[in-house]
């Protein structure tokens, strides 16, 4: 990751961020959220009210609008639910928000290997970062990952990558299979 600032202008990109912002929002321990990924224009096509709420990138071609999903199927864990998830052909990609604890290398090596122990090692940890993810992708492939952490709260401080989570975009890419 480069910490050089650079103008964004590609659709995938600016509805990552859009999302993540709408997330934040919200604030912090929040379950997953799920979003469908439609292409704007076709949106406003079938709800012509919206035309006037978008910003200027959402009038640029191609852009796209998330959609939350909301009444999650029941699921064991983040794996599972994205296994039971299908989308219909007007869904041009989708995106999942989801909060972690995450340790320094060093630090996991370290943990207990019973599930329950290691658990309560990691929350209290000194080293443990809470954060969420971000992980938008299209049918055609392309991904963005965002990273924001809770100690640097700032629209300005999020990370983006193709790949900071990569289980996670194989898992989103199975969703259209």
């Amino acid at each position: 990751m480069s910490h050089d600032r650079q103008p964004v202008t590609d659709p995938l990109t600016l509805a990552a961020l859009d999302t993540e912002r709408h997330v934040a929002r919200t604030g912090w321990d929040q379950p997953v959220r799920l979003f469908a990924l439609v292409p704007t224009a076709e949106l406003v096509d079938r709800e012509p009210q919206l035309a006037d709420g978008l910003a200027t990138h959402d009038r640029v071609a191609g852009a796209l609008s998330a959609v939350e999903q909301d009444e999650l199927p029941d699921a064991d864990g983040l794996e599972d639910l994205l296994a039971r998830i299908a989308w219909p052909d007007e869904v041009a990609g989708c995106a999942v928000a989801v909060e972690r604890v995450v340790l320094p290398p060093a630090a996991e090596r370290d943990l207990p290997e019973d599930p329950e122990a290691a658990v309560r090692a990691v929350a209290k940890h000194p080293d443990r970062a809470d954060v969420r993810l971000l992980v938008a992708v299209t049918r055609d492939g392309a991904a963005r990952c965002l990273l924001r952490q809770r100690a640097h709260d700032s629209d300005d401080e999020v990370a983006l990558g193709d790949d900071i989570a990569p289980g996670l975009v194989h898992a989103l890419r199975a969703t259209f299979d």
